[in-house]
């Protein structure tokens, strides 16, 4: 039986497809399945109940295709669905396990940049000790701070990047602006990462492909979201027993060729809350989920 995708609604129009995923859902009307409705605003507010009062009534398995949810959130949804008799397709654990980086780490330790973290409270911010035992196991060198789901790359020399993260100073203010940034959103705790050069042979950042993988197989390569233009053809011999290890059904993995040539993984993400970059043909990601 084809699968029902289950989608944020509009805002403004509780009836009606969030405009940011619509063309997805035509998608999955055109494939056979069926579109269901999430508030995301009330689930977000703590209203998981209100949240899926739209989902019909043993939809049965089901993914989500939307806004990213804090992992607590995601326990709520699952919760409110079972009472209706529905069930997503990815379970709370794995959900966890894909969207958080302390969660996919290990299964990507040799792709991925050399990462430490410690959990925080949002607004929360380390003492200098503190993130300076964090960036001691490190070694010399620069490096980036995020959280365990988003960096603020935006906001690069103030409040992401440390090009020395012996200097315990510089690296407390750089993490303590950060914490100030994400306020209320902060998901989960402080990473650092080892800084790797991802310069092309321009001078400019390597682009970035974004890799969607459906039981352990990638049935979409496209570009990540930042350049929808630009599509480098990734090395994925490496990528593809890592991602089996995770053992997630639905993932995504941003990759970017090192200047010294390797394929690295940059992030890892639930392929159910990951975005769709503008130019890609919905088909391409819907087909598969429906089919499954």
């Amino acid at each position: 039986m084809p699968a029902t995708l289950l989608f944020c609604s509009d805002p403004l129009n509780p009836r009606r497809v969030d405009d940011h995923f619509f063309a997805q859902a035509e998608a999955v009307r055109a494939a056979g399945g069926t579109v269901a409705l999430l508030d995301h605003d009330a689930l977000m507010a703590g209203d998981p109940a209100a949240a899926v009062r739209r989902v019909p009534r043993a939809a049965g398995p089901m993914w989500y295709r939307g806004w990213m949810i804090p992992v607590d959130r995601y326990h709520d949804l699952a919760q409110a669905l079972s009472a209706r008799d529905c069930v997503l397709a990815v379970s709370p654990e794995c959900y966890a396990k894909a969207h958080e980086l302390p969660g996919w780490y290990e299964a990507f330790a040799e792709l991925t940049p050399r990462s430490r973290w410690m959990e925080t409270k949002p607004r929360a911010v380390p003492s200098e000790s503190v993130v300076a035992g964090l960036a001691g196991s490190l070694g010399v060198g620069a490096g980036i701070v995020k959280d365990y789901v988003k960096s603020r790359k935006d906001e690069w020399d103030t409040a992401c990047y440390v090009p020395d993260l012996r200097d315990v100073g510089a690296l407390r203010r750089i993490v303590a602006r950060f914490v100030e940034l994400q306020g209320e959103y902060l998901a989960g705790g402080v990473v650092l990462r080892e800084f790797e050069d991802f310069s092309d042979a321009a001078g400019g950042r390597a682009a970035e492909a974004r890799v969607w993988w459906l039981d352990g197989e990638p049935v979409l390569v496209g570009p990540h979201p930042d350049e929808p233009a630009v599509c480098p053809e990734p090395d994925l011999s490496m990528v593809a027993p890592a991602v089996s290890a995770l053992g997630c059904r639905f993932v995504t993995t941003d990759v970017a060729r090192r200047a010294d040539g390797s394929w690295r993984v940059i992030e890892v993400g639930d392929g159910q809350v990951s975005d769709l970059p503008v130019g890609v043909d919905p088909k391409a990601l819907i087909g598969p989920l429906v089919s499954r």
